[in-house]
């Protein structure tokens, strides 16, 4: 599942935690993961394309993404994003799916 946020962009899948309590949850940015889970034992590297990666309870994953829905208050997500290479990185995925929008037409 991908995930944009105002001010992180996360990738979770599980990656077979035996237990299943645990999702991997990925970024591609330092410090993506750690906004949204402050506490996180966020490992570099590891060697594929993700650069940063925690295994976090599957629970607290869905209770903390469950509060980023309530916590919506704006009318556009775009207008959220501060950073000025994160919003351009958004918006060529927001131009990408639009022009796959407008070919199912």
């Amino acid at each position: 599942m991908w995930i944009f946020l105002s001010g992180s962009f996360l990738s979770v899948v599980d990656k077979g935690d035996k237990s299943g309590n645990t999702v991997l949850v990925r970024a591609r940015h330092k410090g993506d993961i750690e906004n949204v889970f402050p506490s996180a034992s966020v490992v570099e590297g590891g060697g594929t394309d993700y650069q940063y990666r925690a295994r976090i309870d599957r629970e607290e994953v869905a209770q903390r993404m469950a509060d980023e829905v309530r916590g919506i208050k704006y009318p556009n997500f775009k207008s959220t994003v501060k950073e000025h290479d994160r919003h351009d990185a958004y918006m060529r995925v927001w131009d990408t799916m639009f022009r796959f929008q407008e070919q199912q037409r």
